[in-house]
């Protein structure tokens, strides 16, 4: 694997949930709808207040594996999603269930942080083939907002209720404001590259998307064209390549949210390798915004200035409801 991308560690797999809901009937809407509710109150959580992260564990049993679908976190609100699996790799579905954080000594424990369960399934017609037969594409993502007051290393720690009991899981080490140039951030500028397209591969989609069928609406416009005139989404995944099973899912998401957004929104999708090779190295726009994993999104006003970013599994309730900020607004 070269340095420069490494697969995210989430393999979100069957977690079946219902449709997230979409915009209007009349296709063409970008009403978002409203954020899921977190499936428990902080009530039924332990207090992490005086405890030590071993204390808190010490009083729960050993419950499902806590696997992030992340693997940056900076200074301030970070959106961390994750999955639960037993210990045969089963996802497990429909808990309710929070994060804590702690220094790496176990002490200053926070929490619990809320999540909430959200949902990457698409209507019947934008679920591409690609997904439909790969038995380990995501299908649901648990998503927590969680605060880091400062930079450096953390653990965290999922809390689970299955079944009327509270279940712990094992920490997991993260940096917070790693060293080193990575993805641009929310509130930067856009880099401007060239993204290839239709018409410059000759109308050859299989040269510049892995998807089956291909996701020609989102191959038709260069990122270079648009960036700084109109709203823009930038997905970098490959879905038959994907090392985490997430970016089959992603892509049908931003189809269908493209659809129902219509051309106010530019849609831009990207692949990961040149000639959709993995041997061949990297495309130029991954190494132009500095990929560390795939997939990634990017909201973008029509300014050129990122709104939203999104790492790993995100759901179409999630990037229906960054789009419309940016639609919305002019």
């Amino acid at each position: 694997m070269h340095p420069l991308l490494r697969p995210l560690v989430l393999a979100v797999a069957g977690l079946a949930l219902g449709t997230a809901g979409c915009g209007s009937s009349g296709g063409r809407s970008t009403t978002s709808p409203a954020q899921p509710a977190p499936s428990a109150t902080a009530q039924v959580f332990p207090k992490a207040a005086g405890k030590s992260l071993g204390e808190l564990q010490a009083g729960l049993p050993e419950g499902p594996v806590f696997s992030p679908s992340v693997s940056l976190l900076v200074k301030g609100t970070n959106r961390i999603g994750f999955g639960l699996f037993d210990v045969a790799r089963k996802p497990l579905a429909g808990a309710a269930a929070a994060l804590y954080v702690a220094d790496p000594d176990g002490s200053h424990v926070r929490g619990p942080y809320l999540a909430r369960s959200e949902s990457l399934k698409v209507k019947p017609q934008f679920e591409s083939r690609t997904t439909a037969q790969d038995p380990d594409s995501a299908s649901t993502v648990y998503v927590a907002d969680v605060p880091f007051r400062k930079n450096g290393k953390v653990v965290l720690v999922a809390v689970v209720r299955v079944d009327g009991r509270l279940l712990g899981t094992s920490a997991y080490a993260m940096d917070v404001g790693a060293k080193g140039a990575g993805p641009p951030a929310v509130g930067d500028m856009a880099p401007r590259t060239h993204t290839p397209t239709l018409a410059s591969v000759g109308g050859d989609a299989a040269k510049i998307t892995t998807r089956v069928p291909p996701d020609e609406n989102l191959l038709k416009t260069d990122l270079a064209d648009v960036l700084g005139k109109k709203p823009v989404v930038l997905v970098f995944a490959t879905p038959q390549l994907c090392v985490s099973r997430v970016c089959g899912p992603v892509v049908d998401i931003a189809a269908q949210v493209q659809a129902s957004t219509g051309d106010r929104v530019a849609f831009v999708h990207n692949e990961i390798y040149n000639d959709n090779d993995t041997s061949k190295g990297f495309r130029p726009q991954v190494r132009a915004y500095r990929l560390p994993t795939e997939p990634w999104f990017f909201v973008i006003d029509r300014t050129g200035r990122i709104t939203a970013r999104f790492e790993g599994a995100l759901s179409v309730g999630e990037l229906q409801r960054a789009v419309a900020k940016v639609a919305n607004t002019g």
